[in-house]
């Protein structure tokens, strides 16, 4: 089975326009199949969906019955008719790829304005939850706050664009959301882009776990600490980001997942 996503993660996922990379790709495998392996119960979530390079591969991993809860504001572009050209492109990928789109389970709004009883009256309690809306202060602070009362006990939340300098304010928020949260969470694992967090009284076990992932041994972990917690921070060199990248655009992106063993 993990043979078949990573093939999916090398390939079928790098024709959807899309942000996240094998390495962040590779660390959702690593969290959701662990939190499977345990039992680990809850539905799936993002805010930030573009065009569903992410929700394909939440899909790909937990199963075409998994409940996974989508949240974007489906702005970009109008189709001939009136309707939302980013939509219509995020359902077409789905039929490409042969791969389930729940319709009940999109909410089509600002994050920002939805409280939680909405998504867990919809879904339950969320046991992964993607953040990567808007990228203000403000935007940040209402999604992690939703995703706070959302989550599951064993729940992570993964924030997108930390310590981009394109967005400082991601950051900002992300750190406020550890630091003012009494200490009920902390960061576990980073990488180039994203920043996981879960609870305290789970933190040895996600460290753990990706310290253990067969799917994540061909990075360097890099031991650090962030707002008083002890973090792995996955490298990944230049190096390997640049022969992946000549890979795909030669057209070799099916001999592209080997750069990553």
């Amino acid at each position: 089975m993990t043979s078949t996503i990573r093939k999916f993660i090398f390939h079928d996922l790098q024709t959807i326009e899309g942000y996240i990379d094998p390495p962040d790709a590779l660390v959702f495998l690593s969290l959701l199949q662990g939190q499977q392996e345990r039992s680990f119960t809850g539905a799936l979530a993002e805010i930030g969906v573009f065009y569903g390079r992410s929700y394909f591969l939440l899909r790909k991993i937990s199963g075409d019955d998994a409940p996974i809860l989508a949240i974007d504001l489906f702005n970009i572009g109008q189709t001939v008719d009136g309707g939302s050209a980013q939509y219509s492109r995020f359902l077409e990928n789905g039929r490409r790829l042969g791969m389930r789109v729940d319709e009940e389970m999109i909410i089509r709004g600002d994050s920002t304005l939805l409280e939680p009883a909405r998504l867990t009256d919809k879904i339950g309690k969320i046991r992964f939850f993607s953040i990567d809306g808007g990228h203000m202060l403000r935007h940040v602070a209402a999604d992690s706050r939703l995703a706070m009362e959302a989550l599951a006990d064993h729940g992570v939340i993964a924030f997108d664009d930390t310590f981009n300098p394109a967005w400082p304010e991601v950051t900002v928020g992300m750190a406020d959301f550890l630091r003012t949260g009494g200490g009920a969470f902390c960061a576990f694992c980073m990488t180039k882009y994203k920043t996981y967090v879960c609870r305290r009284e789970f933190h040895a076990f996600y460290t753990s776990l990706i310290a253990d992932s067969a799917d994540l041994a061909a990075f360097d972990h890099v031991e650090t600490e962030f707002l008083g917690s002890k973090v792995a921070r996955l490298h990944n060199p230049i190096s390997r980001r640049m022969l992946y990248e000549l890979m795909v655009r030669s057209g070799m992106s099916a001999f592209s997942e080997r750069v990553y063993r």
